[in-house]
């Protein structure tokens, strides 16, 4: 139990670092005191991101233990083809974002000192969908592995954040883009899809003009 306590820890200190930096708070305080850092602020964002990831997924591993649940039989196929699916959906969905601003880099190249990641809100078709597909996409890949203690430990942490996560990021983006992005969020699902709540692309562009 030493072990697990020790794992969720090191997931909460990850939590609360990721979401310290990427609070509106953070970033308009380093706006309004080193404006010159805000140009490489997103690309320190993801590194930062990534290096601090490595110790709880580390421990994940390490801390294996007797599986909780195996899938098996149709359950092992069911399992590994959405996991498989939610990879290439991962993917595919790339197409979708500005590869160049997700990472920071034409921040960095333009000498972008603005808080906002982006001028306008942006509703590609996978997000006529849900609102977070990516999250979406986690939670399937999470949820479709053999589960032991320490997975599970994970699993649920990285469940929690994407529920927090998720509300901490749509605060930002009502700030950004105001009544457009809140009719959004309105008419499209958050973590899940549901069949009666998808934007139509005449609506999506409507308000994509609108924000």
């Amino acid at each position: 139990m030493n072990d697990i306590f020790l794992l969720s820890l090191t997931w909460l200190a990850y939590f609360l670092i990721h979401s310290l930096l990427a609070s509106l708070t953070v970033k308009q305080w380093v706006a309004r005191k080193r404006p010159d850092w805000m140009p490489g602020y997103r690309l320190f964002f993801n590194i930062s991101a990534t290096l601090l990831l490595a110790p709880p997924l580390v421990m994940t591993f390490a801390f294996r233990g007797e599986p909780l649940w195996q899938w098996s039989g149709v359950g092992f196929w069911l399992a590994n083809g959405l996991a498989l699916a939610a990879i290439w959906g991962i993917f595919w969905s790339m197409r979708y974002y500005d590869g160049q601003e997700f990472l920071g880099l034409r921040q960095l190249r333009d000498r972008v000192r603005s808080v906002e990641d982006q001028e306008n809100l942006h509703i590609s078709p996978v997000h006529r969908y849900v609102r977070h597909p990516w999250y979406f996409l986690g939670l399937l890949l999470i949820w479709s592995r053999d589960m032991d203690p320490a997975f599970l430990t994970s699993a649920l942490a990285m469940t929690v954040y994407f529920i927090v996560g998720s509300r901490l990021e749509e605060r930002k983006l009502m700030q950004y883009h105001g009544a457009a992005y809140k009719e959004y969020r309105g008419k499209v699902a958050g973590l899940l899809p549901l069949p009666w709540k998808v934007l139509s692309k005449a609506d999506a562009q409507r308000l994509a003009g609108d924000s």
